[in-house]
């Protein structure tokens, strides 16, 4: 058996395909960015046939780039941005609106008011998850109240509900497969992470015909094939996770106590805490990291809404950087007598503050700040909130944590200057790994070894390598005071302060 395994990483503002060889080294790739569509202030869509076409044109490039045929694959591995709600026709396959990204706040007041009737420690009981308008349940409840007839449709069984990789399953196997994975049905605000099912009483009080809802897989499981006349080959698609459990996968944080946090556009941590559903005191999630084999393994996680979007706020918002790349040069040269804090919550600030209505905020400027300034600050930022969610860790779990080396990913951590940043803030070793593409490699080692394409777990995680550690060198003075200005800064953006 060939051992080429295609991944397709669909991202909040790009998608991603990759083929690895049966070294699982990369042999090809394709990128191709998408719009994102804000109809009004704190809203955020994406159109799914956009996404759609950039996952089969991404696709392309890889096959291409890697210099093989779609028949060359052994198998298929999906990851997506989580959260995001899509609901389209069963019979057609067409979207009934924009997808709803899981940045979108438009069902903030909602969530209010479920919180002002007790409801909060039903969901948060039975999902692991807080009521935020972050989750897809909420999302879905308002498409169904939104879209002309939408409810009654759903009810009929007339209309599909999915996170996108269920969207981009339906569509691959041509409608044939529907069908969702335990870790993106744990974020939908409607699963029982500890019954492993649809919970019916969330159902009822969201108003969602469980007829729309998916069939929900372990990670590793038969998704169908692919249709020969999207791909020109009958690809078995045998890997599905959410995309921060898929790079948890990918980083091979298998045993407990194990850390990872992926910087892209936000920025998540997951802490491995094995078969114990540990129920947060402050305010993170419980969520299923992985479900192989039947068997569940659980992890805390740290959300943070901006991370990358931060730098890319700068460039394509402000206008003061030219590149992305940039910005850890800029944050270099920045004067260091200055004390300026960038409390980036434009769609409102996650763990473990969870404040919906909060919008981001600058401090500390004076007649000198400039884009270097800027630069540090948001990069910083990143940092800071890195340091609020492993502080929440520490008083959760006390498996071990506060020895724990933090695994990093995303395309922030090609940076040095943010990933020395980190580690000098968090007062812990910061290690990046030697593939970067953590993500998508998590999403195929789940296809490739469910294939036998690819090494068992085991396997899997002596291969993982280091590029580089990042070790603390900040003295404790200078870390102790950017921290207290941070915190205060945080405070005064806070909505209900």
């Amino acid at each position: 058996m060939s051992g080429y395994v295609l991944a397709i990483d669909q991202g909040t503002t790009s998608t991603r395909a990759i083929v690895f060889d049966g070294d699982m080294q990369i042999a090809g790739a394709g990128q191709k960015e998408f719009r994102q569509i804000y109809p009004r202030s704190g809203w955020v869509e994406h159109d799914p046939e956009e996404i759609w076409d950039s996952v089969i044109s991404t696709i392309k490039m890889a096959i291409r780039e890697a210099k093989i045929e779609a028949k060359d694959i052994a198998a298929l591995g999906i990851t997506n941005q989580r959260e995001t709600v899509v609901v389209w026709e069963r019979e057609s396959g067409k979207p009934i609106h924009n997808a709803i990204v899981w940045q979108d706040r438009r069902t903030a007041s909602y969530c209010d008011k479920l919180k002002r009737q007790d409801l909060e420690r039903t969901f948060t009981r039975k999902t692991g998850l807080l009521l935020d308008p972050y989750f897809s349940g909420t999302k879905l409840s308002w498409l169904l109240a939104n879209v002309k007839g939408a409810r009654a449709r759903a009810a009929k069984g007339e209309l599909c509900f999915g996170t996108v990789d269920t969207f981009l399953i339906w569509r691959l196997t041509g409608g044939k497969v529907f069908a969702t994975d335990a870790t993106n049905a744990s974020r939908t605000l409607m699963y029982n992470i500890a019954d492993n099912r649809w919970d019916e009483d969330l159902l009822e009080i969201l108003r969602i015909p469980a007829a729309m809802l998916p069939e929900v897989k372990d990670c590793a499981d038969d998704f169908g094939v692919t249709e020969n006349a999207i791909l020109d080959a009958k690809i078995p698609i045998l890997g599905v996770a959410g995309d921060q459990h898929a790079a948890t996968i990918g980083q091979a944080c298998f045993e407990p106590g194990m850390m990872k946090s992926t910087y892209g556009t936000g920025c998540f941590a997951l802490l491995n805490t094995g078969s114990d559903m540990v129920r947060s005191k402050n305010r993170l999630l419980t969520t299923i990291a992985y479900r192989m084999n039947g068997e569940t393994t659980y992890a805390l996680e740290g959300s943070i809404f901006i991370a990358g979007a931060a730098v890319q706020w700068l460039r394509d918002g402000l206008g003061i950087i030219d590149t992305a790349s940039r910005t850890g040069e800029l944050a270099d040269a920045a004067d260091p007598t200055q004390d300026v804090y960038l409390v980036p919550a434009f769609t409102g600030l996650g763990a473990p503050h969870w404040d919906a209505n909060a919008r981001g905020a600058i401090f500390g400027l004076t007649r000198n700040s400039g884009r270097n300034e800027f630069a540090r600050a948001a990069l910083e930022a990143v940092c800071f909130q890195s340091r609020d969610l492993l502080d929440a860790m520490h008083k959760d779990w006390k498996g071990g944590v506060e020895s724990t080396v933090l695994r990093v990913d995303g395309g922030m951590v090609a940076s040095d200057w943010t990933m020395q940043r980190l580690a000098d803030l968090l007062d812990a070793p910061v290690d990046r790994p030697a593939i970067l593409e953590t993500t998508a490699l998590g999403a195929a080692w789940l296809a490739g070894s469910r294939a036998g394409a690819w090494p068992d777990r085991a396997e899997f995680a002596k291969s993982w390598k280091r590029n580089r550690r990042f070790e603390p060198g900040m003295d404790e003075k200078t870390r102790t005071a950017k921290l207290k200005g941070w915190r205060s800064a945080v405070k005064r953006t806070l909505a209900d302060v």
